[in-house]
């Protein structure tokens, strides 16, 4: 069956590049609403914005959606990976800004805010898009895959030159609370150089090391406090792809396979995927493909409790 929250829950915060603050709300949605973003500070013309690959506005350094009236919303990723890995099929996200907070830097906020409330059941059945052929995009030594699976598989493999990343590299199978157990506190991370240059160009101007988020200098990990993993990195890249997959507009059956991927990339990925004939098919997913989706059988022990 379908689910959608069972009660509102609202995060305040600051947009980690724009540092413009908002409140987000994610609000019960009725069996095939899907998921849907409105702008509540926009009071004429369309705010609403649907939570769909064909919608974003790509950029290298967050998920961007936007409606055909370029009313927009930044810094989705997080939220969407929450609402997947929760396993909610149906939401209205509200906000009263242009980015969505950031909180601590990673999706646990939003699980835990998910789970207190809770899931209701939908009189409606699961919808999922079956990955049928292999495609494959690439961008310099970038590289996203997404292949045929039995379920959603996320491979993920990183290289920086800091000593403190290096090369990782992890593979999940995303079911049975795995998001919420392995990859929701990981929290966004970057290089201190690279904060000094976006704070110079008017970007990051919400972010605050060790409040939300890692940065990176060589060998050392300036954020107060250290790691909550030691392959935090890869794991946060992982959660990113799944809120990206998440765009799909439906849960996704295949293996993702990225390799220094990044948002752009995962979204042109997906727009290959549903150009290619034959490359994908919605399926109603029968009791065993739906216990097998993420989020379904999450329990609340299994969210990390963190500061």
């Amino acid at each position: 069956m379908q689910t959608t929250i069972k009660s509102p829950i609202s995060f305040t915060g600051r947009g980690l590049h724009s540092g413009a603050p908002a409140t987000l709300t994610i609000r019960p949605a009725g069996a095939e609403h899907g998921i849907w973003f409105a702008r509540t500070d926009i009071a004429t013309g369309d705010n609403l914005v649907p939570a769909r690959w064909d919608s974003v506005n790509r950029s290298p350094l967050c998920t961007k959606l936007e409606n055909a009236s370029g009313v927009g919303v930044s810094t989705v990723e997080h939220v969407m990976a929450a609402l997947a890995g929760c396993g909610v099929h149906n939401a209205l996200v509200e906000i009263d800004g242009p980015e969505v907070p950031i909180v601590d830097g990673s999706a646990v906020p939003f699980v835990r805010g998910i789970m207190q409330r809770g899931l209701r059941a939908l009189h409606a059945p699961v919808r999922a898009f079956k990955v049928m052929k292999t495609v494959t995009v690439t961008e310099g030594d970038a590289s996203a895959t997404l292949a045929p699976a039995d379920t959603l598989y996320i491979d993920f493999q990183i290289d920086f030159v800091d000593s403190a990343i290096g090369h990782q590299s992890k593979s999940l199978r995303m079911n049975n609370g795995s998001f919420a157990r392995e990859l929701c506190d990981s929290r966004t991370f970057c290089r201190q150089a690279d904060v000094e240059n976006m704070q110079a160009n008017g970007l990051a101007l919400g972010g605050r090391s060790g409040e939300n988020g890692v940065v990176f200098d060589g060998a050392k990990v300036l954020s107060p406090g250290g790691l909550r993993h030691a392959d935090e990195p890869v794991r946060h890249k992982m959660l990113d792809a799944l809120g990206d997959l998440a765009l799909a507009g439906a849960p996704l059956v295949g293996r993702y396979s990225g390799v220094r991927a990044g948002h752009s990339l995962t979204n042109t990925l997906l727009r290959k995927v549903f150009a290619t004939p034959g490359a994908i098919q919605m399926v109603v997913c029968d009791d065993a493909m739906t216990q097998a989706l993420p989020g379904y059988g999450l329990v609340w022990d299994e969210i990390p409790n963190v500061a």
